[in-house]
This record gives structure tokens, C-alpha cells and sequence, in this order.
């Protein structure tokens, strides 16, 4: 722990790199923190601060910048962020007038963390940790082709042609998804799977078929995300000269932003904020992330963040990504009559 002084030199001097993007001087820290002492003591405190590695300066005669270290200690001495009153009740206005669907919601929640934070906004479909069975329907179209249309919990439908060996009626195609529907509903792919081994003829068939589904249906979940806020990132000044550019295209085009904030994924529903070199991936290491889960605890979840440079708006970004996060939990949880977890915005040490 740092002593009370110098904790605030260090608080200071990360408030205003992030509002300013320059280099911060030492009488500029002492005319924001009002100390009864005089400059050389400031300076002092910022070799200490340099010294101990949280923070450093371009050059010998420049003023001081954060590093992640400097970064941490911020985030980790904010008290408990929450949203303007004024500003949840403009977001719940807001989501009132989208209509009721999962994409509507990800693409505006995605929209007013890009805007209000000024960086790369992102939001993951929720999906279940393993795809469940819910319903299954055999439609007769030849006598020997049949429509396999099923269900999975959460409202997805899937639908595939299945060839039949032997000409059905839609009578005894409908017996046997009866009966498919009451063995398989409520099982995940694997159990289903372990189900076919014991199957033979129109049954194996069609549990071959479900279970192809269910694994392409769980591998599409995990990678529909909306993204926006890329014109904001790149206006900042860290991309002036062209810097990072080229990492962030990358990461966007190759859909790796998903899988790295999957990757950095936080526990229960609190907001996680991840600094530079606490990024697992190695291109994301001069970036930060703020963001939470939301959805329905072990059922449908899905991630929102935002995605920016190390000097972000951490306290914005913090009580925004936890706020919208709860909206969507609610959401979510009518949409499938749920209960929803209590959310804890203090930001989840990495």
C-alpha cells in the first residue's frame, strides 16, 4: 500500500493522462490536489512513484505518464462505481423503445458503450454453456424425405433434411418425434450422443442429426457478437501516428476480440477489468478491457466490455459495462421467465 500522499500524487496524476493524453507535471499535480506542500516535494513523491513502477516518462525532461502498475493501483482504489440516476433512467427509455429481441439489445447496449466510452464496444449472444434439447417435429415431404425441426432451449430452432430409409407416413413420423422428444428433452449434446450409440434405423438417424446441429449451433453461439465503436478508438491520440492500427484490424477482422474477452472471462457477474500485460493474449497487451458477464447464471450468458487503449475512462467504462450488464440480465430473464443474479459493480481485481 501506498502512504495517503503519495496515493493521491499517483491518483492524480492517472485522472488527468486520462482526460489529457499528456504528459503530467508536477505543478500541475499540486494544483489539483491542493497539498499544503511545496513542488519539490511532489516531485519527489513521483520519483518514488517512477522508482517503484508506477509510473514513467517519455523522456528524461518530460512529465510523467501511468504504467499498467500505476493503472491497477487506480482501478483497484475506486469505491463502488454506480451510474447517474439520470443516465439509468435514459438507458432504461431507451431499451424500452427496441423491440423485444436478443439482437436488438445486444446492437443498442453495444452502441451506447462505444459512444459514451469512446473505444471498442462488444457484446457476446448469450448462450448456454452446452446447447439443451427442448422439441422436436418430423415433417413428411417425400416418402422417403423428411424435415427435422427442433428446439433447443432458449428458443433456437434448427432445421435439416433427413433421408428415410423406408417410406413414413406423417403419422408415424409424428409418433416418433413424440416419443424422441420425451427421451432427449432437457439433455445436453453429450448424453444425447451416448443415447444414439444404443439406436438403429430412423431413430439413430434422426439422433445423428441433433446432435450435428447441437455442436454447430453451440459453435455459432460463441462467436455472434456485435461490435462497434472502431471510428471512436481510432480517433483517439494513441492511433494518431498510425500506432496499434494494425493489432486492432487484426483483432476485429480475425474475430478474436470475442474469443480474447471469453478468454479473460470473469467470474459470476461482476464487472472485471483487465490492464495491458494482464491480457493473455500478446497483441492485446498495450490495450485494457472492461467488462461482465450477463444473462442467466449456468443457462445463457454472454459477455459485454469495451475494449480501448490503457488510458481508458476506467470509472465510466466500469459503471456503464455494469449497468448495461444488469439491464440485459433483466432482460434476458424475462425473455425466458427466470430469476436474475444481483449484480456487484466494484471492478473484480484481475
Amino acid at each position: 500500500m501506498l502512504r495517503p500522499r503519495t496515493s493521491s500524487v499517483l491518483n492524480s496524476i492517472v485522472r488527468r493522462y486520462i482526460e489529457t493524453a499528456l504528459p503530467v507535471s508536477s505543478s500541475a499535480v499540486l494544483s489539483e490536489i491542493g497539498l499544503n506542500v511545496c513542488s519539490a516535494t511532489i516531485r519527489n513523491e513521483m520519483a518514488l512513484l517512477e522508482e517503484e513502477g508506477y509510473i514513467g516518462r517519455p523522456h528524461h525532461a518530460a512529465g510523467s505518464v501511468p504504467l499498467d502498475k500505476g493503472y491497477r493501483y487506480y482501478v483497484g482504489n475506486l469505491a463502488h462505481i454506480g451510474l447517474p440516476v439520470v443516465e439509468q433512467m435514459l438507458i432504461n427509455h431507451l431499451f424500452h423503445q427496441v423491440e423485444d429481441e436478443i439482437e436488438e439489445w445486444m446492437e443498442l447496449a453495444g452502441s451506447l458503450l462505444a459512444q459514451q466510452v469512446k473505444s471498442l464496444a462488444l457484446v457476446t449472444r448469450p448462450a448456454a454453456p452446452s446447447a439443451r434439447f427442448k422439441h422436436l417435429e418430423l415433417i413428411s415431404l417425400q416418402p422417403n424425405l423428411a424435415l427435422l425441426v427442433m428446439v433447443l432451449e432458449g428458443a433456437r430452432v434448427k432445421q435439416q433434411l433427413v433421408n428415410l430409409e423406408m417410406p413414413m407416413s406423417q403419422q408415424e413420423l409424428s409418433a416418433a418425434s413424440g416419443k424422441l422428444t420425451e427421451r432427449l428433452k432437457g439433455k445436453n449434446v453429450n448424453r444425447i450422443e451416448a443415447d444414439a450409440e444404443k439406436q438403429e434405423g430412423l431413430e439413430k438417424s434422426v439422433i445423428e442429426a441433433i446432435t450435428r446441429l447441437m455442436h454447430a449451433e453451440t459453435r455459432e453461439s460463441q462467436q455472434e457478437s456485435y461490435i462497434d465503436g472502431l471510428p471512436y478508438l481510432l480517433g483517439q491520440p494513441e492511433f494518431s501516428r498510425g500506432d496499434n492500427l494494425g493489432t486492432i484490424l487484426s483483432l476485429v477482422e480475425q474475430k478474436r476480440l470475442a474469443k480474447l474477452m471469453n478468454l479473460s472471462g470473469t467470474p459470476g457477474y461482476r464487472v472485471n477489468v483487465v490492464i495491458g500485460q494482464e491480457n493473455e493474449s500478446r497483441d492485446a497487451r498495450d490495450f485494457s478491457l472492461v467488462l461482465s458477464r450477463y444473462g442467466i447464471a449456468d443457462e445463457f450468458s454472454g459477455t459485454i466490455g469495451v475494449f480501448g487503449p490503457t488510458r481508458m475512462h476506467y470509472e465510466k467504462a466500469i459503471a456503464l459495462v455494469g449497468y448495461l450488464s444488469l439491464i440485459m440480465s433483466k432482460l434476458v430473464a424475462e425473455l425466458y421467465g427466470k430469476e436474475v443474479a444481483e449484480q456487484d459493480n466494484n471492478p473484480e481485481q484481475n
